[in-house]
C-alpha cells in the first residue's frame, strides 16, 4: 500500500458485471482498502461472494472483502412486502422480491427467504475459492477510519447499513472520514415513474435506500465532512451494444464478463458515483441543499429523501448540507470505464 493515495472503502451490492467501480479506483491510483458487501439487489453474502469471484477473476484477490450485514435497520422481506401493499409494487424490489427458487436456479441471484442462502447457479464469472476477511464490515470501516483519520473516502451503491452501523458503533466515525458518496437519492422523479414504462420507473426508483430507508436516514445524517449523492445524474450515461463490442476488442476477463453480462437495459448507476469520487473534474453541474429521509412506514415516499433550502430546514434535526451532482461528461466517463475494463490493474502492478 502507497501511503500517499488517496484511500477508499467500496460498499456495493456487487454482481457478475459489477467489478467497474474498483477497476475505476485502481486506474486512479488509488488504494481500494477493501470492498464491503451490502443487502440491496441481493443478500449481503450472495453479493459479497460475487466481490469474492470478481476479483479473483482479475488477480486482484489481495483486496479483503468483508461481509456486511444480512438485514437492514428495521426492514424486512415481509415489511417491505406488506409496505407494498398498502403504497403500490416497486418495478425492482431487490433482495426483497419475493423468493423464487426456480428464477434462482435459472441463474438469478437469491431473494427474500434465508439470507445465508446461496445460488451458486448466479456466478457466471465463477465461484470464489477465496473467502471474506475475519472483521465484519462495520467494524472493518470503522477500523480504517481509526488508522487513517481525514483520509478514507465512503463509497456506497448499495444500501447504507453498513455505513448507518458504523455511524453507530463509532460516534467519531462520520466526522473522521474523508467523505461519504452514494449511488442514489433520486429527486422529482414521480412524474417520470408514471409516464413510460415500468423500465422508465425502475430507472427512476430509489431501490439502493428504500431497502433501508432507516439505514439510509442515520447515514446521511451523520456529520461527514462531505456528502456527495449521484441519483438522477446516475442515469445520464447509457450502455450500447456497439459500446460492449468496443470494449470487447480487447480480451480478457473483465472485457469478456461485461460484454457477456452487463447489457444494454441499465445506465452506468455504480460506475458514475465512482467517477464523480476519483475525478471529481469530471463533474459539470452541481447543487446542494440539506437532506433528510423519509422513514415514515405510512408513507408512499418511504425511503425517499426530501430537500430542503437553509431558510426552510427543520429546526427539530440537525440535517446535513450534501452536493448533489447535476450532470457529469459523458464521454470521458465511457472512455475511462473502456480503459479500466481493458486494461486492468491486478495485484501484481498496484
Amino acid at each position: 500500500m502507497n501511503s500517499t493515495r488517496p484511500k477508499v472503502i467500496m460498499d456495493n451490492d456487487w454482481s457478475t458485471a459489477g467489478f467497474i467501480p474498483y477497476l475505476l479506483a485502481l486506474d486512479a491510483g488509488w488504494d481500494v482498502l477493501g470492498l464491503v458487501s451490502d443487502t440491496a439487489n441481493s443478500w449481503a453474502l450472495q453479493t459479497g461472494l460475487h466481490a469474492l469471484a470478481t476479483l479473483e477473476v482479475g488477480n486482484l484477490s489481495c483486496i479483503p472483502v468483508h461481509k456486511g450485514a444480512d438485514y437492514p435497520i428495521l426492514n424486512t422481506p415481509e415489511l417491505f412486502q406488506t409496505w407494498e401493499m398498502v403504497h403500490g409494487k416497486l418495478p425492482w424490489e431487490g433482495a426483497f422480491a419475493p423468493e423464487n427458487l426456480t428464477y434462482e436456479a435459472l441463474g438469478n441471484d437469491p431473494t427474500s427467504g434465508d439470507p445465508s442462502r446461496v445460488s451458486k447457479a448466479a456466478f457466471f464469472e465463477g465461484y470464489p475459492n477465496t473467502t471474506f476477511a475475519s472483521k465484519d464490515a462495520a467494524w472493518f470501516m470503522i477500523e480504517q477510519v481509526r488508522k487513517y483519520p481525514g483520509q478514507v473516502s465512503i463509497y456506497s451503491a448499495g444500501a447504507l447499513t453498513n455505513v448507518a452501523l458504523a455511524v453507530r458503533m463509532d460516534p467519531d466515525f462520520a466526522k473522521n472520514a474523508k467523505e461519504l458518496i452514494i449511488m442514489g437519492g433520486y429527486i422529482d422523479v414521480n412524474l417520470l415513474q408514471v409516464t413510460g414504462s415500468t423500465m422508465q420507473a425502475d430507472w427512476n426508483s430509489d431501490i439502493n435506500l428504500m431497502i433501508d430507508p432507516e439505514g439510509t436516514k442515520i447515514a446521511l445524517s451523520a456529520p461527514f465532512p462531505n456528502i456527495t449523492i449521484a441519483g438522477n445524474v446516475a442515469n445520464q450515461v447509457t450502455v450500447s451494444q456497439e459500446y460492449l463490442d468496443d470494449i470487447y476488442k480487447v480480451k480478457n476477463p473483465y472485457s469478456t464478463l461485461m460484454h457477456e453480462y452487463y447489457g444494454t437495459i441499465f445506465p452506468l448507476w455504480d460506475e458514475t458515483a465512482a467517477a464523480i469520487l476519483l475525478d471529481p473534474t469530471i463533474v459539470k453541474n452541481t447543487t446542494s441543499f440539506y437532506l433528510d429521509v423519509d422513514t415514515a412506514p405510512s408513507s408512499p415516499s418511504y425511503g425517499n429523501i426530501h430537500a430542503y433550502q437553509e431558510a426552510l430546514k427543520p429546526t427539530a434535526q440537525n440535517l446535513q448540507k450534501v452536493n448533489m451532482v447535476v450532470s457529469v461528461d459523458g464521454n470521458r466517463l465511457k472512455k475511462w470505464v473502456k480503459r479500466a475494463v481493458q486494461y486492468p490493474k491486478s495485484c501484481a502492478n498496484l
